[in-house]
């Protein structure tokens, strides 16, 4: 089956980066037919005046419905899409101008009915924002698991890069409402419907991901929360390794507080450790000295937000 793509896009509250979005979108190398589905998501801040610049070039389907969170509002825009293949992308990526024509391709050497793809740090991005990505796809903090054919375990899709036929969307009928880790819950569903799914490491995108320690602090943390919840609903994807962001937590906590008895060797282990993170962040990073020394401070953000909101949500949830 030839994809005829629709690029479904929610957006909340973020004009500009959406103005960045479609501007990457305008210039794609990719001859076919496409439309684009913008998705207000009850934004106060709208970008109907950013769509506007753009519905000259683009066939863009501008959709304004209530705040429901990006699971639904992403249902919504491929209800309404005309395409047979659905891209998802959050409105804070970039896509580089080979994007569509790259997953084009692949699909048709490759045919599934999703795949998900990477992400990378644009060379314009802050040094905040390298070492968020940094921390978000480095095989020290994460195995890769968010995007590298070394990952650990089956590829899981991201929604911030992800694809699903309209086939996909109609027997699974989307995403879910879960805030956090709704595109793992509908990447576990696809797989028990018995449709495939593929990593496509060539179709990366530059994602911004979160611009404050604080902001980027929340969103592990909500992605900790909805992993035993995942594990709930889905008791044979449970891993062990899903706990080693807390165990690392509390072994660093008890580090420290050895320290005041002398004993020394602990601490020093997490030292080695958070010394790799420096010198793999600096070379892949140009030997940036700030995103060298930030990503060892996104890292452990990273895992004190994972970790306590996996505990929270395995000890102290109701649900």
């Amino acid at each position: 089956m030839k994809p005829v793509f629709s690029i479904i896009i929610p957006v909340y509250n973020r004009p500009e980066e959406l103005d960045e979005l479609l501007a990457s979108v305008l210039i794609q190398e990719y001859d076919e037919v496409f439309d684009v589905c913008i998705i207000e998501d009850g934004s106060s801040v709208k970008s109907d005046l950013i769509v506007e610049k753009y519905k000259s070039e683009l066939s863009i389907h501008y959709l304004e419905k209530e705040n429901t969170g990006p699971g639904p509002s992403r249902n919504f825009g491929m209800q309404k899409a005309t395409g047979n293949y659905f891209i998802i992308l959050d409105s804070d990526v970039i896509l580089p101008k080979h994007y569509l024509a790259t997953v084009a391709k692949q699909l048709e050497h490759k045919y599934t009915d999703a795949f998900g793809g990477p992400d990378a740090a644009h060379p314009n991005f802050s040094v905040l924002q390298k070492a968020i990505n940094y921390s978000m796809t480095s095989f020290f903090t994460t195995g890769g698991i968010r995007g590298k054919k070394t990952s650990v375990g089956k590829f899981q899709p991201r929604s911030f890069n992800m694809g699903l036929s309209k086939k996909a969307f109609e027997t699974t009928n989307g995403f879910s409402e879960m805030r956090a880790g709704e595109d793992i819950d509908l990447t576990f569903r696809l797989w028990n419907h018995g449709l495939e799914t593929q990593f496509i490491d060539t179709a990366f995108v530059y994602h911004k991901r979160r611009n404050s320690i604080s902001s980027f602090f929340q969103q592990t943390y909500a992605f900790g929360g909805a992993r035993p919840k995942l594990n709930k609903m889905y008791p044979t994807t449970a891993k062990l390794t899903y706990w080693f962001p807390s165990v690392f937590i509390l072994g660093l906590d008890l580090s420290i507080l050895l320290l005041i008895f002398g004993i020394y060797n602990p601490i020093l282990v997490y030292g080695l450790y958070f010394s790799m993170i420096a010198l793999d962040a600096s070379y892949r990073n140009n030997f940036n000295p700030i995103v060298s020394l930030l990503s060892i401070i996104t890292s452990l953000t990273q895992f004190l937000g994972y970790g306590l909101g996996f505990l929270e949500a395995t000890f102290f949830s109701k649900k």
